[in-house]
């Protein structure tokens, strides 16, 4: 295999300026995100210096997404998504604002941080399903899977910059500046969206309110191979997800060196931005399904030996292996999701694929820190991992139609999206 064709596939960047200027505005976004992630749990801690505060900075972020995002999927399948998202960056720039002006003038109690931080999620649960029809809209079929490793790439990158330049421009410029920018980064992702063309959904729009999300939820329940990906996601994320024991492990074996705590995340994005920095032998190969299994039931394999190895170099290899599977997964996972669904469902589908990517590591991170409690990181770890391993074979072997080829599986997504549309329909008569 020649090297060119391992790495990326950076097609979609020369067939596609309209993509690539969605991309430019969305790795600056991210940026923005991941400085205003580190100022906020910074500023937190520094008013309340409790970790419960702490913790809840997290669920500002977490809950609204959850709550919004359902019913935000389904209002986008009744417009245009490119107007819906415009709308949304806005308000995400506002809120940043105004987390901007806090941050220069003090006196906001943490609870208003919370909540200016909430609504800006609220806009993010809108904005994300919006985005999510883009790529498959703006890209033929055969490049979608590469438009989205490289929207994956770039978050990996932006997660390993992001972070350390919130922390250097905290301690040069203060929180207000680093707010600031955050807002400003977003003028960014909307210049990248504004010269979108208009992009109602193709196909019956969705129904108002709670009738389509269920209508929704049933296309989820029927159609075999987006479910399958979204479940294997869930088993790996909520039984396997070890950032919350990463202090225990590390005082526990590693003689609690905070040097080595630090590189623990640190080495789950390198082998994330290498990993997507050669998937282009994998996004052409055209089986998303059979990846995203091998590469979850290799994610939960590597953190079970990480929850044994003693040597810290060999640990930190094993995050490298898990951080590379991981964004393997994801890509595959998106790639499912986007080819799959018909345009109509695709602002629904989406919505619920960012609830389970979003929250999923969130109820890790509490199953993990609870199993620990009860018994040491490396049994949560180890543990975590091995019941990783039997979800995702048990998906496997339950869902043939996500790991056969691609040529069978599209077929039995037809025959599914049917079903489940008829489902859908036959369940729920139109109403006003």
């Amino acid at each position: 295999m020649s090297l060119a064709r391992a790495l990326i596939d950076v097609g979609p960047l020369r067939s596609s300026p309209v993509f690539r200027r969605l991309l430019i505005g969305r790795t600056v976004s991210l940026l923005g995100g991941f400085m205003t992630m580190v100022t906020v749990m910074y500023q937190v801690w520094e008013m309340t210096h409790s970790a419960v505060w702490s913790g809840a900075v997290g669920l500002a972020q977490v809950v609204p997404m959850v709550g919004v995002g359902l019913l935000a999927g389904a209002w986008v399948d009744r417009g245009d998504r490119r107007r819906i998202y415009l709308v949304a960056t806005v308000g995400q720039a506002a809120c940043a604002l105004l987390l901007a002006v806090q941050g220069f003038t003090g006196g906001v109690p943490v609870a208003g941080i919370l909540a200016l931080l909430a609504a800006g999620s609220c806009f993010g649960a809108v904005g994300g399903p919006a985005a999510g029809v883009f790529v498959p809209r703006l890209l033929p079929k055969e490049q979608v899977a590469a438009g989205l490793a490289l929207n994956q790439v770039t978050g990996q990158a932006m997660m390993l910059l992001g972070p350390a330049l919130g922390g250097l421009f905290l301690g040069w410029f203060g929180i207000g500046v680093c707010y600031l920018l955050d807002a400003l980064s977003f003028g960014l992702a909307f210049y990248g969206a504004f010269g979108l063309p208009a992009l109602p959904p193709e196909g019956e729009p969705s129904r108002a309110g709670l009738h389509g999300v269920l209508d929704g939820l049933r296309f989820l329940a029927g159609h075999r191979v987006v479910r399958g990906a979204l479940v294997t996601d869930l088993a790996a994320t909520v039984l396997a997800m070890p950032v919350s024991l990463f202090p225990l492990v590390n005082a526990e074996r590693f003689g609690g060196n905070p040097r080595t705590l630090g590189l623990f995340v640190s080495a789950l994005a390198v082998g994330g931005v290498t990993a997507t920095a050669l998937s282009g032998s994998v996004t052409r190969l055209g089986r998303p399904g059979p990846v995203m299994l091998c590469a979850s039931a290799t994610w939960g394999v590597a953190l079970a030996l990480f929850g044994l190895v003693a040597d810290p170099w060999a640990g930190l290899g094993l995050l490298v292996v898990a951080g590379a599977a991981d964004s393997m997964a994801v890509v595959s996972r998106t790639t499912i999701v986007q080819t799959r669904t018909p345009d109509a469902l695709l602002g629904r589908v989406t919505a619920a694929e960012q609830i389970v990517g979003q929250g999923g590591p969130h109820l890790g991170n509490v199953r993990g820190g609870l199993i620990a409690g009860w018994s040491s990181g490396a049994t949560a770890l180890v543990t975590g991992g091995l019941l990783c391993v039997l979800a995702v074979a048990y998906v496997g072997t339950s869902t043939p139609e996500l790991r056969d080829g691609a040529d069978r599986a599209e077929g039995a997504d037809r025959a599914d999206a049917a079903d489940g549309a008829n489902a859908a329909d036959a369940a729920s008569p139109d109403v006003p």
